[in-house]
């Protein structure tokens, strides 16, 4: 399950990722950015766009063009294409937003802090790590000059680097980032804040990778705890606690606990999104996996099949990430007997992969 496993880690991990602190003002740009952050807590940032975008505009209109207010805004918006994976428009407003900050406010400021850290993520997410990683220690040193020793947004700087580290499988590094970010967290916000059970995950994630499984186990359950109590018995990252933890389960083969992980996870989001809504493909893909690795063809095929409809409808048919629930279909389809029609999805998979 080692592909899959890889998509859930980069889809939870985005909860320890702090959003910009947004000043207060007695002004429709303050009534914007109210609205969208409370956007951005639902995890609706599709729907937080256009009002980000009109957020730009009234700071524009409002203090000109080159105002600290302004790349706040260029900054939320940037932050909103990149939860979306709309890198590409994400990234000259980032940059535009450091260099407004730091000629306003001075290079040594928390807010030049945050965009550093922000842009550090987007360059994480791209797999552009050399890039990402001194974005991050910068934003650490100023965070340490300019803050107190346990102000959250420290650890939010040591939290993410962490996660650079560990996506390069650095985890000598990553581990004493991810347990000072989690010491600060439960000094300045107590032990059951939201913050708190995301690192908790993050490290969680870091033990599994290194298959430290009696330490990564009581990490998910603490999580899985804040996580209910906080937000509910039925959000999307309840979900996602689920789904890294049945990849515990699935490393240690213990199928019947992953398996009901996953089948709880996916009922979450068929209810909270719909049956055939792309917040679903990395369990299901998890869950056709899981069946997969255990020879249970039958199980895995409608799955497969799902996997591949949702992803044609939300990418395209002719896009690259198509490959490869198409070369498991392909593979499932050939171990039900069904020979020719399992090498004619293998082809449409290896054009797909040459395409990459």
């Amino acid at each position: 399950m080692k592909r899959q496993a890889q998509k859930i880690v980069s889809w939870l991990l985005l909860a320890a990722i702090a959003f910009p602190v947004l000043r207060a003002q007695d002004s429709e740009w303050d009534r914007l950015n109210q609205q969208l952050l409370e956007l951005y807590r639902a995890g609706r940032y599709a729907e937080g766009i256009p009002i980000a975008s009109e957020a730009l505009r009234a700071a524009e209109s409002t203090y000109g063009a080159n105002h600290p207010n302004v790349a706040t805004s260029l900054n939320n918006l940037a932050e909103m294409y990149r939860m979306v994976g709309r890198f590409v428009e994400a990234r000259p407003l980032y940059e535009r937003a450091l260099r407004i900050a730091e000629t306003t406010v001075g290079p040594e400021n928390s807010s030049v802090a945050q965009t550093l850290n922000n842009m550090g993520d987007l360059y994480r997410l791209q797999g552009e790590y050399t890039m990402a990683e001194p974005l991050y220690q910068r934003a650490i040193a100023i965070r340490e000059k300019s803050l107190q020793p346990q102000n959250p947004a420290l650890a939010q700087s040591l939290n993410n680097l962490a996660l650079l580290y560990a996506t390069q499988e650095k985890f000598k590094e990553a581990e004493p980032l991810y347990l000072r970010a989690l010491e600060i967290y439960r000094a300045a916000l107590g032990g059951n804040d939201l913050l708190v059970a995301a690192t908790m995950s993050n490290l969680a994630e870091l033990y599994r990778a290194q298959r430290k499984f009696s330490e990564a186990e009581p990490l998910y359950e603490k999580a899985l705890a804040i996580y209910r109590v906080t937000l509910g018995p039925e959000h999307p990252t309840v979900a996602m606690n689920f789904n890294n933890q049945a990849l515990l389960y699935a490393a240690q083969n213990k199928t019947a606990d992953a398996e009901a992980l996953l089948q709880q996870a996916l009922r979450i989001q068929e209810k909270l999104h719909g049956v055939d809504h792309s917040a679903s493909l990395t369990t299901l893909g998890n869950l056709a996996t899981l069946y997969q690795d255990n020879k249970r063809w039958g199980e895995a095929e409608p799955l497969w099949q799902r996997v591949v409809a949702i992803a044609e409808r939300a990418y395209g048919p002719d896009h690259p990430a198509l490959a490869e629930p198409l070369e498991n279909l392909a593979e499932v389809t050939k171990r039900l007997g069904r020979s020719s029609e399992a090498e004619q999805i293998q082809q449409r998979a290896r054009q797909l992969s040459r395409s990459r």
